[in-house]
Parts: structure tokens; sequence; C-alpha cells
């Protein structure tokens, strides 16, 4: 079955590509490899959620913002991949960070729904290695960011 026809049947629409909010480009491919920078919580252009989890953001909305950064993580494999997400060989490699209070343990809970979406959309291929680190502060005061490591044909 194609990417695009899962991503049909479950429903899910892929966002236009974020543009970089800085000095960086939102991709590199080196040789087979796609690089993903760290994607935030975008939607419409707008950030989705602010805040810190464990105060001001609860681990359903971590969750939600996680989940968003790998559909954004998604629109940007689609853009390096010429539009044809069929191209994905592997989702190698999820970096995730999460922006909690002091003592909050849960970060591996919270990546896990961007881990599971990339399951649902790409199956055995999205099954990747994965970090989930916690932080004091993220850019732009987001609970969550992700990167990714793409292999692409």
């Amino acid at each position: 079955m194609s990417i695009e026809k899962r991503l049909a049947d479950l429903g899910i629409e892929i966002p236009t590509p974020t543009a970089p909010v800085a000095n960086y480009v939102p991709f590199v491919q080196s040789g087979k490899l796609v690089s993903v920078s760290g994607q935030i919580p975008m939607k419409d252009g707008k950030l989705a959620f602010e805040g810190k989890v464990g105060d001001t953001v609860s681990v359903d909305d971590a969750r939600a913002a996680a989940r968003l950064c790998a559909l954004n993580i998604i629109a940007q494999a689609k853009a390096a991949c010429d539009g044809d997400l069929d191209r994905v060989v592997r989702i190698v490699k999820l970096g995730g960070f999460v922006n909690c209070v002091d003592g909050f343990g849960s970060q591996p809970q919270v990546i896990n729904a961007a881990s599971d979406l990339m399951v649902e959309v790409f199956g055995d291929k999205g099954k990747h290695s994965r970090s989930a680190v916690g932080t004091n502060a993220l850019p732009l005061n987001v609970p969550v960011e992700i990167d990714a490591l793409i292999e692409i044909g």
C-alpha cells in the first residue's frame, strides 16, 4: 500500500512544511540519509502548544504536541523526497526533547506519540531508534521539539 493511501485511510493530512525560524535549513540530505531539523508543534503557521510539561502543559497535551512535531517531520521528509513518501526506506532515529519541570520522568510517554505515528504511517519502516530527553527550556517556549534521521531511496 502506498504511503499516500495509508495516510488517506488513517485520515491524516500532511501539513505544508514549516519554514525555519532562524539561520538553518529544514533538512539536509547526505547520500541516502536526510537529517530533519528539530520540528516544533506548529499548525497552520502558528504555535499550537506553549509551556512547560508538568506545569502549564499536561502529559496528554504534550503527547498531542509530539504527534504534531512528527507530522511536521513527515512534511519535511515529503519535501526531501520531492513529494513521494514511498521513497522513505526507514525512519532511522527520532530525537525527542521535552520542556519539563524538574523531577518529570515521563519523557518517553510523551515522545511515544511521535514514535507511534511513524509506525502507523510507515509500518515496519517507521520503527526507529530514539532519544527522549527532558530539558528546562526549548525555543519559543514550546513543550516538545523532535528531530529525525531518515533513509530515503
